[in-house]
């Protein structure tokens, strides 16, 4: 389970990787820096943190599998959901109605929030490797 997962968020995070990275070199040919908080996010939720997960579910074994699962969808699903919801809380390209797109950023950053949480928990349940 572990293994499948890894490289799942591994290729998830790479994604969010080239978006940071384009963000970035955007930003500096335009000389326009008004995205770097989201650039930031992208780059170092996106792609460290989640990567950062993806190879710890490679090198260790957790003892209950389910949480592997319900980990690695609530840290996509909040990685997504907070850098698509501040893209959108700060440019709201859309013209979406605003109590909307702030709900979609605050849900994206709880979903986080609970992935790195859960993740904690998860470490404390992996099986001894000695």
């Amino acid at each position: 389970m572990e293994k499948k997962w890894s490289i799942r968020l591994i290729r998830f995070a790479a994604i969010f990787g080239i978006i940071g990275t384009f963000l970035g070199s955007k930003m500096s040919g335009n000389m326009d820096y008004s995205l770097r908080p989201i650039h930031a996010h992208i780059l170092l939720v996106g792609w460290l943190s989640v990567f950062a997960w993806g190879i710890f579910y490679k090198v260790y074994t957790v003892k209950y599998k389910n949480l592997v699962s319900i980990h690695a969808i609530t840290a996509m699903l909040g990685a997504f959901g907070l850098t698509f919801g501040m893209w959108m809380y700060n440019l709201n390209p859309f013209n979406l109605n605003e109590t909307f797109v702030m709900i979609f950023f605050i849900v994206g950053g709880t979903l986080l929030l609970l992935a790195f949480a859960l993740f904690v928990v998860i470490t404390f349940l992996t099986e001894d490797t000695n």
